[in-house]
């Protein structure tokens, strides 16, 4: 069997703004204005040298780092959906349900397992049957090892308990220092994969066809008599029982004769 290759799946807005709230945390109140995330370094993080089949990273962006993006684009060949902020509110505009459809798509091309990494930390619409943790588990269900990268303080509880009862769960915030650098401020260091687990494919899991059970047999019904049938009835009824007293008497003599005859 062919080596397992990976597939990338990176929530960028999560990863970058949850980024900068840890900045603040260990940098400083306003290190959120320098923060900036070292591309190379985090997608070395997700692969682990190991063959990237596809890597697909959907977010918005500030128009300034779209050239960056371009760039990255480039030397690493992931491909990426980026939309950029609104100019007055800048919210994100870009939706989840891009990066689902490229974790579906690879869930139904793909005939044997792979590895899935998601680098999130958004684990909304569990409930409903939705969002990057159902997809998930789609994929565990199919044999795909699952791997999930985030700030510890943004992933959801649910889906980080999930993901280290299946596979691995990656918390950035240790490698925050090679992941991140302060623009003008700090450099990022360099990255150790020394102690960095990786989950391996499985074999998926078995599906159990349940045979439909058999139709009931239908209850036996009561054959209607008509008022002649049901008086015939009776009266061979008597009759029966008139034999069988009559055999018993006959019986009881015979004994007497013979008992007279001794």
């Amino acid at each position: 069997m062919a080596e397992p290759r990976v597939f990338i799946f990176w929530d960028n807005s999560n990863i970058y703004i949850s980024g900068q709230q840890v900045g603040d945390r260990k940098e400083g109140l306003f290190a959120h204005k320098t923060f900036r995330i070292d591309f190379d370094h985090l997608f070395h993080l997700a692969h682990a040298d190991r063959p990237v089949d596809s890597a697909i990273a959907v977010g918005s962006i500030p128009p300034e780092l779209r050239q960056l993006w371009g760039e990255f684009e480039k030397a690493t060949g992931v491909r990426a959906v980026l939309h950029e902020r609104g100019a007055q509110s800048g919210r994100e505009q870009a939706e989840d349900a891009v990066l689902q459809v490229h974790m579906l798509r690879a869930l139904c091309d793909e005939r044997d397992p792979q590895i899935a990494v998601l680098m999130t930390g958004d684990g909304k619409g569990y409930e409903d049957g939705v969002g990057f943790h159902a997809d998930l588990e789609r994929m565990a269900d199919r044999g795909w090892a699952i791997e999930v990268l985030a700030w510890e303080h943004s992933c959801r509880k649910r889906l980080r308990k999930w993901a280290e009862r299946v596979g691995v769960f990656i918390p950035l915030d240790r490698y925050y220092e090679s992941v991140t650098f302060l623009e003008s401020h700090r450099f990022v260091q360099p990255l150790n994969l020394t102690h960095r687990p990786c989950a391996k494919p499985k074999a998926p899991r078995p599906v159990f066809i349940i045979p439909s059970a058999k139709p009931a047999s239908a209850p036996i019904q009561p054959i209607a008599l008509t008022p002649e049938q049901q008086r015939e009835m009776k009266w061979q009824q008597r009759r029966e029982r008139g034999k069988r007293k009559q055999e018993k008497r006959l019986k009881a003599m015979q004994k007497r004769g013979k008992r007279k005859g001794k």
